[in-house]
């Protein structure tokens, strides 16, 4: 979706606003799309936070809201807006993401002499859990990705095997493997494949021979044609793949092996990073691999390793 077609959201989802606010919220939201050139789920993720405020606002208000209203917002009400979502059950995650999301809108209409408040900024973002990612060790990682026997069989298996292999072995998002098309599937002699990951960032990533030759396989079994502008990954029925397929895939590799909850595919891209950390792969080389804007976002690994390293600590010293 773009801005326009975000704004239609917002209209077509029967909210009523003042229209000066609704060209207002159809100029930042195209801003986003066309110049700080957003992802589709990031815009949507803005448009549904800003959509739910405006909702919210217009029931508090008993009309429909306009810019001035903004203007006299206060820091009492906002935190108002966040208490209801957190009791519509939003996550801390989520409910932070709101109000990052607001901020952008207000400081957008600061900037453009639209309206100005900043009461907003008064209101604390709320205090995210932090997460460490949960990689697999590298034995469970490599069982994961052994296609076995069965891939070099059957078209769905060999598939199914070189689209995690993938996610180990390159750090691809389900979305950026899914996303390749047939003409740039890595071949023998193409050794590093091009990859448009978040925010149409564009990185290269290398990919094993293992990777390589499981793509070729699935290739060479495939009973439906792979034109060059075809997505190489198809379903059971020939059309584009499901990231759901990749889910349940690793949902049958976690009963079969005895894997954790926490065994996703998302966690064979944390795998590939943590691994390499402990091999003694630069921290800065990693962020790029992965495509991370932030090198602080690449930074969490460093704190996945050290825990590891305290854990053999502590089964292996003879004092521990």
């Amino acid at each position: 979706m773009h801005g326009a077609s975000l704004v239609m959201a917002l209209e077509d989802g029967g909210l009523s606003l003042a229209e000066d606010l609704l060209g207002a919220a159809r100029a930042w939201l195209a801003h986003l799309a066309h110049e700080r050139g957003q992802a589709d789920k990031t815009l949507e993720a803005y448009e549904r936070d800003l959509r739910q405020f405006l909702v919210w606002l217009r029931g508090e208000l008993g009309h429909a809201p306009g810019l001035a209203d903004l203007s006299r917002l206060d820091a009492k009400r906002i935190r108002a807006f966040m208490a209801a979502r957190r009791r519509a059950g939003l996550a801390g995650r989520s409910l932070a993401r709101s109000l990052s999301g607001l901020r952008m809108f207000f400081r957008w209409l600061e900037a453009h002499d639209v309206a100005r408040n900043r009461a907003i900024l008064q209101v604390a973002l709320p205090k995210v859990p932090h997460g460490i990612p949960k990689p697999l060790t590298v034995e469970k990682a490599a069982a994961v990705v052994d296609g076995g026997a069965a891939a070099a069989l059957d078209w769905l298996a060999a598939r199914d095997a070189a689209v995690l292999l993938l996610l180990y072995g390159s750090g691809l998002r389900i979305s950026e493997a899914l996303s390749i098309a047939r003409k740039d599937a890595p071949t023998p002699e193409r050794e590093v494949l091009r990859v448009l990951g978040k925010g149409g960032k564009e990185r290269l990533v290398p990919v094993l021979p293992v990777t390589r030759e499981a793509i070729a396989r699935y290739i060479a079994l495939c009973p439906y044609p792979l034109a060059p502008g075809t997505p190489l990954f198809l379903g059971a029925k020939g059309g584009r793949m499901s990231p759901r397929i990749v889910q349940l895939v690793m949902q049958r590799m976690r009963e079969a092996l005895g894997l954790p909850d926490t065994a996703t595919p998302h966690a064979l891209r944390h795998s590939f990073a943590t691994h390499l950390l402990s091999a003694g792969a630069d921290l800065r080389q990693i962020q790029e691999l992965l495509g991370h804007a932030s090198l602080s976002t690449t930074q969490v690994y460093t704190e996945v390793d050290r825990e590891r390293l305290l854990a053999v600590y502590d089964r292996a010293h003879p004092r521990a």
